[in-house]
């Protein structure tokens, strides 16, 4: 009886479920359509909008353009009206603008950058030129040596002056040995917002000479540096102690010049190391855009002083740049440039002549003897170097170089040609292998006379890398 009660009670619930999920169902039935038409609606609406605002453009498209308004007329001024006049002598001296930098300073607006290059070089020549140390690289023939890893403090001190510290590690060849000195290269500032819109460097600086003198070595056009500079000036990068004013000219084109005024410590070139006896430099610089066709900077410059002995050398120079940048290029496609060099100085020069002596005391000359005696001579010199260097992927690039030279005071000149090839793989790293071939006017002994560099066939290769921030060198 129980079992036949359950059974009723479960038929009566699913009937009594049974309307209610039908209803559900066509609930949702209506719900969907409902939506289905909604989303119609609004489709049909989108497709009324764009096919109006198609026909609103192809009515515009199609109304003539108006014809472009006359440019405006400025009329002169009167003749009776006053052109205006000049700057005073006052308002010329009166110091430029300076930086907005001060003005809105943060709490880190003043912080100097740091900088590390390295660049090694590794020399491959002849055992005959190693043996008398006649390769590129005094004395470091046949090595994988570091030629300078700089390390370079720069930034603005203020919003009216900037500074610059460099110390350099390089391997030194002096005395018959070889060791790696420490020294500080570089250490000066620069105010910016001088009267009569000039600039002054104080301090140790390179010396902006010429086009290439005062580069760093990983700056260099190509592994070394150009033999009539080394003759003249020393294989070291020119910088001195002193101070060095620049001035731009006012002019529709750009003319830059500069004075300086230094110790004198150049070991090759300008000894004196005294501002009573000062190295004096003067500089012009110019620079031209070409259009399509390039650009090129030219330059002319002067350095007198005492050399060591304290007698007078003076060196001159002129130099120009090219470049060509294709359109749309980020790098350029064609680099050239080249120097000439001429000395006028002065060195002591030992002869050997024969005098005839009294020897037994009777007034008489009885006997010859040979003495030797030195007199200045004033040497004139001349030297020059050119290059071309073609860059046509962004990574890649190669060139040649010429030198030819004659020594500043001893007898005889020297010719060397220079091919090389650059790898980049980044901004930041760069390979170079050049081949060298010097030739000489005459023998370069080695003190045992067992070697000579006459003739010398030298393989550079070059790795360059920089760290951190590393200031852009000029055109």
């Amino acid at each position: 009886m129980r079992v036949v009660v359950g059974i009723c009670l479960l038929v009566g619930v699913a009937l009594a479920h049974a309307p209610a999920a039908a209803q559900d169902a066509e609930a949702l039935r209506k719900e969907l359509e409902q939506m289905r038409q909604q989303f119609e609606q609004m489709r049909d609406q989108y497709q009324k909008a764009i096919e109006a605002m198609a026909e609103r453009l192809q009515r515009l498209e199609a109304q003539p353009q108006p014809a472009a308004a006359p440019p405006a007329m400025v009329q002169a001024p009167p003749a009776s009206q006053p052109s205006p006049q000049a700057p005073s002598l006052l308002e010329l001296a009166r110091p430029r603008e300076p930086y907005t930098l001060y003005e809105r300073r943060g709490p880190s607006q003043l912080l100097f950058d740091i900088g590390i290059v390295s660049d090694f070089i590794a020399n491959f020549t002849q055992r005959n030129v190693d043996r008398a140390d006649a390769g590129t690289f005094f004395g470091r023939e046949n090595r994988i040596f570091p030629r300078e890893i700089e390390v370079n403090l720069f930034g603005r001190i203020d919003p009216y002056a900037e500074g610059v510290v460099r110390f350099e590690f390089a391997e030194e060849f002096e005395d018959g040995e070889r060791a790696t000195e420490v020294a500080l290269a570089e250490a000066y500032l620069t105010l910016l917002t001088l009267p009569f819109g000039t600039q002054l460097r104080l301090g140790q600086m390179p010396v902006r000479f010429g086009l290439q003198s005062h580069l760093h070595r990983e700056a260099l056009a190509q592994p070394d540096a150009p033999n009539a500079l080394v003759r003249f000036l020393g294989e070291e990068q020119f910088r001195e102690v002193g101070a060095e004013i620049s001035w731009v000219a006012p002019l529709p084109f750009f003319l830059e010049a500069l004075v300086g005024v230094f110790n004198g410590d150049n070991e090759e070139a300008f000894g004196g190391g005294s501002l009573r006896e000062p190295l004096v430099m003067g500089r012009l610089r110019t620079f031209f855009e070409l259009g399509p066709a390039g650009a090129i900077q030219l330059g002319a410059s002067v350095a007198t002083g005492k050399t060591d002995e304290k007698r007078q050398n003076t060196i001159g120079g002129l130099d120009a740049k090219y470049k060509y940048t294709p359109t749309g290029w980020r790098h350029p496609l064609l680099t050239a440039g080249g120097e000439g060099l001429v000395g006028s100085r002065k060195a002591g020069v030992t002869e050997e002549m024969e005098v005839e002596v009294d020897t037994d005391g009777d007034g008489v000359p009885d006997a010859v003897e040979t003495v030797e005696t030195t007199r200045n001579r004033r040497f004139k010199r001349y030297g020059w170097y050119a290059w071309a260097e073609v860059q046509p992927w962004k990574q890649w690039a190669g060139g040649l170089r010429y030198d030819w030279t004659k020594f500043p005071v001893e007898p005889g000149h020297e010719w060397a040609i220079e091919p090389y090839i650059a790898f980049m793989p980044s901004e930041f790293l760069r390979f170079r292998l050049a081949y060298k071939h010097t030739e000489r006017s005459h023998r370069v002994m080695a003190a045992d006379g067992q070697g000579s560099g006459r003739s010398a066939d030298e393989i550079l290769l070059q790795g360059t890398f920089f760290l951190g921030a590393h200031a852009p060198h000029p055109f």
